[in-house]
């Protein structure tokens, strides 16, 4: 028993760290690639298109060579979760794109208390005091080092809208198709991904040349471009697998708690990497953030200790009706042995 919670949380904890190493790895790439600096690839859709196509491939050849077992979900259910998705995706660049970059931390930072309400709505999920304390910190901190200029508009806040709850909505779905289905994380990836790759690569361009006004036909690869395409993609199929394995095996309430943890380790290695400024307003807001992190596990793991106690004095308590069957058996007449004439001892 102790052996098998041991390897249950190196799983874990393995979760989270390729969830984190792929994400900021893919963050930097992608910073290299789009940026006017580097390879001024400015696609985004596009390139997410690419990423799905990638980790599409990736599951078919896990299918055929057996190292995968491929579980049936109904078509109709992949074809709303890859609709929800999609519209996370656009919503976000769309949302980046109309607004300035404070309104869109704070678009992002407001997932939290969404997903959480979802979660309440759907699901009918409760949370302790410790674990709202816990996420009011995280947000506070995020917000204090990455929040600067807050401008809107009326398109800019409608994108914002559609893109937290449809993000909201889809890691929550994940979490749901996982166990409604009993599939694995990748399992599922790989029968959403062919989905969600054939609509970005077909609108993907359209919808860029809508954000940039540059047609993707028009830009003029290089090697350099297409090995850092590669590597997004490389990435991107780690960071996709790690995020399914972390809503799974948690909630998408932890995987948005936790996952600010990126947000502090891009901050970190854009000022050692890309000479971005460090002032200390976000050395504070790093510090709140962190420590709300670790206010989170602790109120989890409250959580789940109390359960497993309730649990545990559930199995060991007998309920009235069982302990009257138990008393009608003791009071029922010795049955004699047929052969001897005698009760049965």
């Amino acid at each position: 028993m102790e052996s098998e919670k041991r390897s249950s949380s190196v799983s874990d904890v393995g979760a989270w760290a390729m969830n984190i190493i792929s994400s900021v790895g893919l963050i930097m790439a992608n910073k290299q690639l789009m940026s006017s600096n580097g390879y001024a690839f400015s696609f985004a859709t596009t390139l997410t298109g690419f990423h799905f196509t990638v980790t599409a491939l990736v599951g078919l050849v896990s299918n055929a060579t057996g190292y995968s077992v491929s579980k049936h979900v109904p078509a109709w259910e992949l074809l709303w979760f890859s609709l929800v998705a999609n519209m996370s995706i656009t919503g976000m660049n769309l949302s980046l794109m109309l607004n300035s970059v404070g309104f869109y931390q704070i678009s992002k930072l407001s997932m939290i208390p969404v997903v959480c309400v979802l979660e309440w709505i759907i699901h009918y999920k409760h949370y302790s005091k410790e674990v709202k304390m816990s996420v009011i910190f995280v947000v506070i901190g995020v917000g204090i080092c990455t929040v600067t200029d807050v401008k809107v508009n009326a398109k800019g806040f409608i994108c914002a809208v559609v893109a937290v709850l449809s993000t909201s909505l889809q890691q929550i779905s994940i979490g749901s198709l996982q166990k409604k289905y009993s599939i694995g994380s990748f399992e599922l990836l790989s029968k959403t991904a062919p989905f969600q790759a054939l609509s970005l690569i077909v609108l993907g361009p359209f919808v860029d040349y809508y954000l940039n006004g540059i047609f993707l036909m028009t830009y003029k690869m290089s090697t350099g471009a297409l090995l850092f395409i590669l590597l997004s993609c490389s990435l991107a199929v780690f960071c996709n697998i790690s995020q399914y394995l972390c809503i799974g095996r948690f909630s998408a309430v932890s995987f948005q708690v936790l996952g600010h943890m990126k947000t502090v380790c891009v901050l970190t290695l854009g000022w050692l990497l890309f000479d971005s400024e460090m002032t200390l307003k976000n050395i504070m807001g790093m510090a709140i953030a962190v420590m709300g992190m670790v206010v989170y596990s602790w109120a989890v793991e409250l959580e789940k200790q109390a359960a497993a106690k309730a649990a545990h004095h559930g199995k060991n308590s007998l309920t009235e009706e069982e302990i009257k069957l138990l008393k009608g058996d003791l009071n029922v007449a010795p049955v004699k042995d047929v052969e001897l004439g005698q009760p049965k001892a």
